[in-house]
């Protein structure tokens, strides 16, 4: 039955009270933001990509999900506002001499720092393990704290050089109303971005109905022109003749005085000999059935 030997229960023993509420290791929380990948929970390595959110991911996570987003994942809600590649950005880090990987103390004979982080701001030596506010550009993906950003006040990147301005900052692993925040932006220059796209497409559709019409007018006006052998030459179109609608035309034998008059060369009686011969309708470019051969040259009237 128990409580045998002289042994007297306690009262937790018996009555049994409220439990208590479990609490989130913080620890073990800003661990999980700033070691592991967001998307597939695996540990961050080289080389790490960000959202608009300020989420960390290692980039071939992000990748892997965009070629598949019908597989299943456990963590697909945190990526659902990426849509290509151009939505995340490379992280340039600065890497921690402190740190010696996830192994560094097998032996046991070393004191082991957990809050050591693998990266740190380039500017004040502070570790990015989650205990401090860490930015990164847009513009070129530099890693920042905000006590950097606080104590040198510049316009221009601290690592590379490149210009930047407020709006480009975004926030690693923020809180909820910072995110939040950072969501509301997202949208807002998606919608500017759609809206000058589709501005683009109507005044390239514009642009290109109206030189389509343009061009049908210039065919319009322009009548079709062709020499051909044998045809009338320039010499027979009066100059100065009124009704000659283009000049091309009047040259080629094709307006309307001179579609009339058309006729084969070797017919006009006015022309001579050696004239004639000059077209490929006179008599002495005809071969005969000797001078035929059984394959077709380059130049058949060549003899």
């Amino acid at each position: 039955m128990g409580c045998d030997g002289g042994t007297i229960p306690k009262r937790h023993e018996l009555v049994k009270g409220p439990k208590k509420v479990e609490k989130v290791d913080k620890n073990a929380e800003l661990a999980a933001k700033w070691k592991y990948c967001a998307l597939s929970q695996e540990k961050l390595r080289r080389p790490i990509v960000a959202c608009e959110l300020g989420r960390l991911y290692n980039k071939d996570a992000v990748i892997e999900y965009l070629l598949d987003k019908s597989a299943e994942r456990p963590n697909t809600d945190a990526v659902t506002h990426i849509r290509g590649t151009k939505d995340i950005k490379e992280l340039n880090l600065t890497d921690n001499p402190e740190w010696g990987g996830e192994r560094r103390n097998t032996k046991g004979d070393v004191y082991e720092v957990l809050h050591c982080g693998m990266f740190i701001c380039p500017v004040v030596g502070l570790e990015m393990n989650g205990k401090h506010r860490f930015y990164y550009l847009q513009t070129c993906g530099c890693v920042f704290s905000d006590r950097a950003l606080k104590e040198v006040k510049t316009e221009i990147c601290h690592k590379c050089g490149d210009p930047f301005q407020k709006t480009d900052l975004v926030v690693l692993n923020g809180t909820k109303e910072e995110v939040e925040k950072l969501r509301e932006n997202m949208e807002a220059r998606r919608a500017v971005a759609k809206a000058k796209k589709s501005k683009k497409s109507k005044a390239a559709a514009s642009a290109s109905t109206t030189s389509q019409a343009k061009d049908d007018g210039k065919a319009e006006e322009a009548p079709k022109c062709s020499l051909e052998n044998g045809g009338t030459s320039s010499q027979s179109v009066k100059a100065g003749s009124s009704g000659a609608s283009h000049p091309s035309c009047a040259l080629n034998g094709d307006g309307p005085l001179a579609t009339a008059s058309k006729r084969s060369i070797q017919e006009m009686e006015e022309k001579s000999e050696t004239f004639k011969s000059i077209f490929t309708t006179h008599s002495s470019a005809k071969r005969t059935k000797d001078q035929t051969s059984n394959w077709v040259t380059h130049t058949p009237y060549h003899f």
